[in-house]
């Protein structure tokens, strides 16, 4: 149980970490590419966030919705990224 504790709160941090350092990225240079991962990473932070909360602090409430649509929102900005950027 500690461990999984662990896991999931290093994974919230190390995705948070690389929102962070790739919007920063994007507020030096301006490349379009750059926000766009950063979002997707902000929203994986907010995914494994509902992780930890939905396994470790609610076991009773089931929040597998929010962690997919958070998930599934973050892949989706990242690909519209990859494919508006691909036009230019």
């Amino acid at each position: 149980m500690i461990l999984s504790s662990v896991v999931y709160i290093l994974g919230t941090l190390v995705s948070l970490i690389c929102a962070i350092l790739l919007l920063r990225g994007y507020s030096r240079g301006r490349k379009r590419l750059l926000l766009w991962s950063g979002l997707c990473f902000s929203m994986l932070a907010i995914s494994n966030g509902f992780v930890f909360v939905d396994l470790i602090v609610f076991p009773q409430i089931d929040l597998l919705l929010w962690r997919l649509s958070t998930a599934t929102v973050g892949l989706v900005l990242l690909l519209f990224g990859l494919i508006w950027e691909s036009d230019r």
